[in-house]
């Protein structure tokens, strides 16, 4: 009988929160691979959730930094180097050397997801020397990787361009499920996800002054202490919540309770423009209609199903319009919130897992 093929997946997080590759491992999982996915272990981890397939974590001793990166690089790559496995996947630029040099020395196949235009987020394009020690890691590692998977069309023709490989698209699509909207008395917005810089908080925070219900932040990220700040400086302690991480199953609970969700991002990187983020599919599969920024990949789903109120220019003038209009206008949100239970049987992971599924089998039998 022969044995299930090993994936080693390699991400910088310490695993309990990232729910893209939650499924994408279950999902390999259940296709009938072995599965391992490794990630970071920082003094801030709680205890690990247990899943259908194998974790690890690697123990980094900085917190912050390149010394963290170095330190995590290099472990990674010896146990890398030392892991039975068939093939290794890098999740995002940040992970790609080790498992590049590894694959490489072992001869092991390599695969690529790309959730991220790593080279052109605002926290890399803002620094010029680390922009270029990323631009320098792209070039060298990813028309090495051909086979690959990115979450949108956008994506997947930039690293055509820039690297000539041809990727799947396997979208953050959520897990389709049945679904009961309920009475929702106490009505509130929510946020959620990385609460990091270019995700429109200066405008979204100031913006609640003129809305006349509370916002829901669950998530935590490098624009988090300064959220919370400029809350206290606008004087909306009492209508802005700060959850910080929250569990998957608990989320859930949270989104089929809001009533508006928000997905902004500054146009401050090609990465953020071309994004197609985890949270929009979340609010479309529970019914929640959603203010959204007017960028390709969110146009291109609402003008099959219009599930979101889209802005252009997301100032805090505009985004409160917006906001009351979905808390204000009963027909125009109930039109929205169909819409959401239509999409949700096409833009959902049991459709996106087809593709992930099938860029592994062609891997395995060349």
């Amino acid at each position: 009988m022969n044995q299930p093929k090993k994936i080693v997946c390699t991400v910088t997080n310490d695993l309990n929160y990232d729910q893209r590759m939650i499924r994408i491992c279950t999902s390999l999982t259940e296709a009938g691979y072995d599965v391992t996915l490794v990630g970071w272990e920082r003094k801030s981890s709680k205890p690990i959730i247990q899943r259908p397939f194998k974790q690890v974590r690697l123990s980094v001793t900085p917190q912050e930094g390149k010394l963290l990166y170095v330190q995590y690089w290099l472990k990674l790559f010896f146990f890398l180097m030392f892991r039975k496995a068939d093939a290794f996947c890098a999740i995002d630029l940040d992970t790609i050397m080790p498992v590049y040099y590894a694959s490489l020395l072992r001869g092991k196949k390599r695969v690529y997801d790309a959730h991220e235009i790593f080279t052109d987020l605002k926290e890399v394009i803002s620094r010029p020397a680390v922009h270029k020690m990323w631009l320098w890691i792209a070039n060298h590692t990813v028309p090495n990787f051909p086979t690959g998977y990115t979450i949108g069309e956008c994506y997947a023709e930039d690293f055509k361009k820039r690297y000539g490989v041809d990727y799947g698209i396997v979208r953050n699509a959520t897990i389709l499920k049945p679904v009961q909207i309920p009475e929702k008395k106490d009505r509130f917005i929510l946020y959620q996800g990385a609460v990091n810089v270019g995700r429109c908080f200066e405008q979204l925070i100031p913006a609640m002054k003129l809305v006349d219900v509370p916002l829901i932040i669950c998530g935590a990220g490098n624009f988090y202490d300064e959220a919370v700040a400029l809350t206290q400086k606008h004087g909306l302690e009492g209508k802005i919540t700060f959850k910080g991480y929250v569990p998957p199953a608990e989320l859930s609970n949270y989104t089929i309770q809001a009533w508006v969700g928000i997905t902004l991002f500054e146009d401050t990187s090609l990465s953020n423009r071309l994004s197609l983020a985890n949270r929009f599919f979340d609010y479309m599969h529970y019914g929640v209609p959603q203010l959204c920024i007017k960028y390709p990949e969110y146009e291109r789903v609402n003008s099959q199903y219009e599930i979101a109120s889209l802005i252009e220019n997301p100032t805090p003038d505009a985004i409160a319009g917006a906001l009351n209009q979905l808390l204000l206008d009963e027909a125009y949100y109930g039109k929205l919130q169909q819409n959401c239970l239509k999409a949700r049987e096409k833009y959902c992971w049991q459709e996106e897992t087809k593709t992930l599924v099938n860029t592994y089998k062609k891997l395995f039998a060349e």
